[in-house]
């Protein structure tokens, strides 16, 4: 709860001495933080130096005053965190792996405490991956990049196959290079791209040098994001900045019925975090936070955690805030929420924001694959998402059904008047429509949909709000099964289950992303989805359709030919990648800060 320096000058080499410090900490409320007593000695040490567990807290040196003393401390913590490169891996495929045909592969490649994985191949030999993954640089750290082959059979055994290294220091900066990685003490070899580029946006400071705040360094940071500027390092889409002024009313996670908070910022793979607030259930941090943006359909991710000693931090509250719906300049209450976004939380928290971003290449963007993130742990059952996804599924099957047996009854001629229509409305689509007509229907329902959106009609958060509507008895249930040993009973069928619960959210997802496109759920994408329909009308038009699909066809054909190293991606599915299905619209969707709900107070743990 405190932190003390050692000016390394007044130790005598090779002797031991001991010292009392006394702890100190600004932030705190209390006077006295106590000492510690330590015996030092100073030597020379041999060979290479390896980093510790708590490598995160850089060396720190001493100072006459306590106020210089916290400042360089705070200064370490700021700098540990700011990434100064990115690290480009274009993994694309591997050749002669061992046992390759025998078993499905995937690959795990880590840099420092990043980790990715890559897709599970089916048997080969030869296989190909062409996936992208970032890797944050730090240029102080000498971290190597460590690659692992595995192998996965039938029975979900896994096995590693072979490992190699690559020296990232060594790496040319801002070219890419192409690599033929032999693995180390077995056959094969992975072709891979690795390319260094420099970082810029990635900032912590106070609210006084925030970097909008300055007029020109704001006219330089808009500049560099005009329509001119369009085509120009297209994976740098925008800017963000976060003041973190405050947070009131925090849960109490400690016995003293305080809390030590602090707050982590996650955009993406992208992660910043403020210092903490010891015993304070109202903290102040006054900090500024900016970051690149390479997606604006990313969501910006506050966490306020309970800093716990040695222990994993204690959870206290979160928001989820999507880069579209900012509103710039204007300081914001958000109500904390509970860990899956679902229910309100105690506490608010008060932040500020600004996003620049260049609408061209925010376009752009839409149609490529999103960024993979890192590895995290396997995802455990849940009944209750179990069921929640059966209902999304059997909502969008019942919506088909109910339409296939309306078209069923006009043919039966069930009503006279009904199939009179249906028959005439046929006759008349199928002799006078166009191929270009197509597109042109979809921009008449965006523009009915739109219209009804206007006026009020349609409430889009309705349908998502009934389904997050689940009884707290489930998450009761989900908690007593565990304690019954739920994993266990189940141990055979386990993966399977978690499969279908995927797969049905998957499925669910995806009919309720091409809803939320035509709802104008995200303005930005439904605009977007209307100028590609207005062009494509206008295409198809002037153009036969034999033409398009020779075109189409020629360029799938030869896009390898042209570049042997292009990344697979399909523009639609990507599109909907970026359009919230109804759960994700509850958990981004912004709570009003009210004083009647009030949680109970208990410890909830973190991660």
């Amino acid at each position: 709860m405190g932190s003390a320096s050692v000016a390394l000058t007044e130790l005598e080499l090779n002797r031991t001495t001991e010292q009392v410090l006394k702890l100190e900490d600004p932030n705190s409320l209390e006077d006295d933080m106590g000492v510690i007593v330590l015996n030092l000695s100073l030597a020379v040490k041999q060979g290479d130096f390896k980093r510790n567990r708590w490598s995160s807290r850089k060396k720190r040196t001493s100072s006459k005053s306590s106020f210089t003393r916290n400042l360089r401390l705070s200064e370490s913590l700021r700098k540990n965190q700011l990434w100064n490169g990115l690290v480009t891996i274009t993994l694309l495929e591997g050749k002669n792996m061992p046992r390759g045909g025998l078993a499905e592969i995937f690959i795990l490649l880590k840099l420092g405490d990043q980790r990715y994985k890559s897709k599970t191949l089916c048997k080969s030999a030869n296989p190909q991956w062409r996936e992208q993954f970032d890797f944050h640089y730090f240029s102080d750290r000498k971290d190597m990049l460590d690659i692992e082959v595995w192998r996965k059979d039938n029975k979900k055994h896994e096995e590693l196959l072979g490992r190699c290294h690559v020296d990232i220091t060594a790496m040319p900066a801002k070219q890419t290079n192409c690599l033929e990685l032999p693995l180390e003490k077995h056959p094969g070899s992975l072709l891979m791209l690795i390319a260094v580029t420099p970082c810029t946006g990635v900032s912590i400071s106070d609210l006084c040098v925030c970097p909008l705040g300055d007029p020109n360094e704001r006219q330089q940071i808009s500049q560099r994001y005009c329509i001119k500027n369009s085509f120009r390092d297209m994976k740098d889409v925008g800017f963000l900045q976060v003041k973190v002024l405050k947070a009131v009313d925090l849960m109490a996670a400690d016995f003293s019925g305080k809390s030590d908070p602090f707050c982590v910022l996650e955009l993406g793979n992208d992660m910043l975090q403020t210092h903490t607030v010891y015993k304070n259930l109202n903290p102040e941090w006054n900090k500024v936070f900016t970051f690149p943006i390479k997606d604006i359909h990313d969501v910006l991710e506050v966490t306020v955690f309970d800093e716990d000693g040695d222990k994993p931090p204690d959870f206290l509250g979160k928001v989820a805030i999507p880069l579209l719906s900012i509103r710039n300049g204007k300081q914001s209450c958000y109500t904390l929420k509970n860990k899956d976004l679902e229910r309100a939380s105690k506490g608010v928290i008060y932040l500020e924001l600004d996003v620049l971003f260049n609408p061209i290449k925010a376009s752009i963007r839409t149609f490529k694959p999103r960024e993979k993130r890192f590895t995290e742990e396997n995802r455990k059952f849940s009944k209750k998402i179990l069921s929640r996804n059966v209902d999304r599924v059997k909502k969008i099957t019942m919506a088909i059904w109910n339409t296939i047996q309306f078209l069923w009854s006009c043919f039966l001629w069930e009503s006279t008047v009904k199939s009179l229509i249906a028959f005439v409305v046929f006759v008349v689509t199928v002799w006078t429509v166009e191929l270009y007509m197509v597109p042109l229907a979809l921009l008449v329902l965006f523009a009915y949909n739109f219209s009804l959106v206007t006026t009020g009609k349609v409430n889009n958060a309705q349908d998502a709000q009934e389904l997050m509507g689940l009884d707290e008895d489930e998450d009761e249930d989900d908690k007593e099964s565990e304690k019954k040993g739920l994993i266990e009973r189940i141990h055979m069928v386990q993966e399977i289950i978690i499969a279908v619960q995927s797969i049905l959210e998957e499925i669910a997802s995806f009919g309720e992303r091409i809803k939320n496109t035509f709802n104008w759920t995200v303005p930005f994408l439904s605009v977007l989805a209307c100028l590609v329909l207005a062009a494509a009308t206008v295409i198809l038009y002037f153009i036969p359709l034999r033409y398009i699909v020779l075109i189409w066809g020629i360029n799938k054909f030869t896009k390898k030919l042209r570049n042997p190293y292009a990344i697979d991606n399909n523009e639609l599915l990507d599109f909907l990648s970026r359009v919230p299905s109804d759960v994700q619209k509850v958990q981004q969707a912004e709570l009003k800060p009210s004083s009647s709900s009030s949680p109970i107070r208990k410890k909830r743990s973190a991660l």
